[in-house]
């Protein structure tokens, strides 16, 4: 995993996990439960800090911080974590690593590419350009930096407005994607947008038919240009259900034409590291188009040990110098986020989607669960609250960003009255 120029030479002490969130609280349970000492340093979500696996959390002003570099190296230099394995838990921390890959590379075992070696990855507008090299499909997708670029899309409403690159922390970024319905709403939208990451941030894309069911992931473990061991997986539901924030019920599927454009992709790139890749199925012209990559843990990474493929611990084996045969998960095994996954069942049921029965036939075994486990129980019930607030900030976000062009409007109509 490029770990040539890692200060340690033999097997890690222990882990440093950045960020707390679902994927973090997986890698953490999947090296503590392997006896390997976990540190968790955040800045915010505190979920996995209620782990039994966590060793010591550590807080710091997160990885945006003009600190953030010198307060690892301070912390390997007092407690002596030379050496020891660095896992990426959010965007910006993967951002963070890669652009400091040469200080940290040289004190820590990363898991993590230098940024020149990763940005096509997670940069939308490289990630784009790349596909069209390589003959791979992606949704249709415009670039404005003004109103008068707006009008002349070159394509039908509804449409979506997302960050290029997910940097930062504000209600654009933390969306990932805002839907937009008629003009008003895109010229409205767009000012929000503009005015919060710039306009050269800014992409609008085709808003491809379908819900949860239409998307799939590829997700996988590379080293050095070669997939170590992946899996493909569908998403059952979603919330919301119309336009999902979040998987709420994944399933690992067989699908030859994901794993193909996936590793086309990833191998133009010599890519190493955790990767989890997004498509979605366009019944128009019968194709599987990229969305997004995500270069760190996903939310639903434990759906890979339940499927026989532990992530984070082959991650760990690759930072130690094994060699590992590479690996496949197997189809039929299901990750249910419960809180989330009861609130859009509970839509689809008052729209007609989905039965009770249909809905209790969906939970069967093979089922992980995305927080709860009977050895770590304790960051469930942070997660139900949790959850409830963010649910319900979301909805008012929703409500108010509903209200706006309409808002709008009306203001437009009285100035042209007046």
């Amino acid at each position: 995993m490029n770990n040539a120029d890692a200060p340690a030479r033999t097997s890690p002490k222990g882990a440093i996990v950045l960020g707390g969130a679902h994927g973090s609280l997986e890698i953490v349970r999947s090296l503590g439960r392997r006896g390997i000492s976990v540190w968790l340093i955040i800045a915010d979500n505190p979920l996995a800090s209620l782990s039994r696996y966590v060793e010591r959390t550590v807080r710091w002003r997160g990885p945006r911080d003009d600190g953030a570099l010198e307060f690892l190296l301070e912390l390997s230099r007092h407690h002596g974590l030379r050496g020891w394995v660095l896992y990426a838990g959010s965007d910006d921390d993967v951002r963070f690593v890669a652009q400091n890959h040469s200080a940290l590379s040289a004190v820590f075992t990363l898991t993590t590419l230098p940024w020149d070696e990763i940005r096509s990855a997670v940069d939308k507008r490289l990630m784009n350009a790349r596909a069209d090299e390589l003959g791979l499909a992606h949704p249709l997708t415009r670039y404005a930096r003004s109103h008068d670029e707006l009008a002349p899309l070159g394509m039908p409403l509804p449409v979506v407005l997302k960050p290029t690159v997910r940097e930062g922390r504000n209600t654009f970024v933390d969306a990932k994607a805002w839907r937009v319905d008629d003009e008003a709403a895109l010229f409205a939208r767009y000012d929000e947008a503009r005015s919060l990451v710039g306009a050269d941030s800014i992409m609008i894309q085709e808003l491809i038919p379908g819900g949860g069911m239409a998307q799939f992931s590829y997700a996988a473990l590379w080293d050095r240009g070669k997939p170590i061991a992946s899996l493909v997986a569908r998403r059952r539901r979603q919330y919301p259900i119309e336009f999902g924030f979040t998987s709420t019920l994944v399933e690992t599927i067989e699908q030859r034409q994901i794993e193909v454009d996936a590793c086309r992709f990833l191998a133009s790139l010599d890519y190493s590291g955790l990767v989890e890749i997004e498509f979605k199925y366009d019944t128009r012209d019968g194709r599987y188009k990229i969305l997004d990559i995500n270069g760190r843990a996903w939310s639903w990474i434990a759906l890979g040990a339940a499927a026989g493929i532990d992530f984070p611990a082959l991650q760990w084996r690759l930072a130690a110098g094994e060699e590992i045969t590479p690996q496949i998960g197997r189809s039929g095994v299901r990750w249910l986020y419960f809180s989330r996954d009861l609130a859009a069942s509970i839509c689809e049921m008052l729209t007609g989607d989905l039965s009770p029965i249909a809905y209790l036939r969906s939970l069967r075994r093979p089922l992980v669960l995305a927080v709860f486990a009977w050895d770590d129980p304790l960051p469930a019930l942070l997660d139900l609250p949790l959850s409830a607030v963010r649910v319900a900030a979301r909805w008012l976000a929703r409500r108010d960003r509903v209200a706006a062009p309409s808002l709008q409007s009306a203001k437009l109509h009285n100035s042209l009255r007046n």
